[in-house]
């Protein structure tokens, strides 16, 4: 299927009174789509590790008039699911949008796969597919009996393309955008969409961790990207479930 510019579609699906749950919540690209969706109306839960920055988040999103509440806990820890899904719905309600962002690169610097111990891969698998696998799990059950709901997965170009050095995220990138390939076929007929989003090289800590060289003016800001992110959640009922999206340019993949 060929799709065109997702920002030129009519705004379709309303992100106003929504319920959304975001990890990785407390910095880069996942704090802020807590400040576009919440500033769009949607009630926004962030999850992250550290309590003080998560805090900080919070308290600029309610700076700014938006209804936001924190989570501190490890996507990691599958002792943490279903506290957090559960705690997230007693704070705004039964969740519409998931957004899967809390990732790890594993030791920087970044390093080639025969250099890689088994313990950083398997950190790596924890946080960036079996965390999400996790949440996807607990929370698209609700999502179909109410007929409706939309999970995210951030992916990233190294989810497509072998770069030395970033094989185990690469490979936790492209193992998640399979398992939402997977999701939504089985999810199909459902109400549930699942899909995968690539919101390009950002200016964010984790890019400076992995590419510290880097010229910082040719990167993306994060709030530009969650931006995009937020066009593509009002048009993604013209999107098939499943499918690939290039933020930059609200693009289906194949």
């Amino acid at each position: 299927m060929d799709i065109s510019d997702i920002r030129d579609i009519r705004d379709i699906r309303d992100i106003r009174d929504t319920a959304t749950l975001i990890t990785g919540g407390s910095q880069g690209l996942g704090r802020a789509l807590g400040r576009t969706l919440a500033a769009a109306g949607s009630r926004v839960v962030l999850v992250a590790r550290h309590q003080e920055a998560l805090d900080d988040a919070v308290a600029e999103i309610r700076a700014q008039g938006g209804v936001a509440f924190g989570i501190a806990a490890d996507i990691g820890d599958k002792h943490a699911i279903h506290a957090i899904a559960g705690e997230a719905a007693a704070l705004v309600g039964p969740i519409d949008i998931a957004i899967n962002n809390a990732s790890t690169l594993g030791p920087t610097p970044l390093r080639l796969l025969s250099d890689t111990e088994c313990e950083d891969l398997q950190r790596v698998l924890e946080v960036n597919v079996v965390g999400p696998f996790r949440l996807t799990k607990v929370l698209a059950g609700s999502m179909a009996v109410r007929g409706r709901g939309l999970i995210i997965n951030i992916s990233s170009d190294a989810a497509t393309e072998a770069y030395p050095t970033w094989g185990a995220y690469g490979a936790s990138k492209a193992a998640l955008d399979h398992l939402g390939r997977i999701w939504a076929q089985e999810l199909d007929g459902s109400g549930v969409c699942i899909v995968s989003v690539d919101p390009g090289e950002m200016d964010t800590a984790m890019h400076a961790a992995a590419m510290p060289d880097a010229d910082r003016s040719t990167l993306a800001a994060p709030g530009d990207v969650a931006a995009d992110i937020a066009a593509i959640i009002r048009g993604v009922d013209t999107v098939p479930s499943g499918s690939r999206i290039a933020a930059s340019e609200g693009r289906v993949q194949r």
